[in-house]
């Protein structure tokens, strides 16, 4: 039972140190998200190959809307954009 409890000491430990590490990083990523500018996408393909690509926008929803807009369009309707981060110039 003492080493049971011990593991999970530990893990909440290291879990702790992830949660706050990963805070340093989520606050310029959630400021990042609402900024107009250019938006890194990674385009997700299931049936085809996956790219990387950029999209202006009002903040990261428009820019992701607007590319899959544009993806559609190119006949590529089951791909799909995901969020990378603001381009910063």
């Amino acid at each position: 039972m003492r080493r049971v409890l011990g593991v999970v000491a530990v893990c909440a430990l290291f879990a702790g140190a992830g949660v706050a590490a990963a805070g340093n990083f989520a606050s310029d990523q959630g400021a990042d998200f609402y900024a107009p500018g250019q938006h890194q996408f990674y385009v997700w393909c299931p049936s085809s190959s996956n790219y990387m690509t950029t999209e202006s926008g009002s903040n990261a929803e428009d820019a992701q809307l607007r590319l899959y807009r544009a993806t559609k369009a190119a006949g590529r309707a089951e791909c799909w954009p995901l969020w990378q981060g603001r381009v910063r110039t």
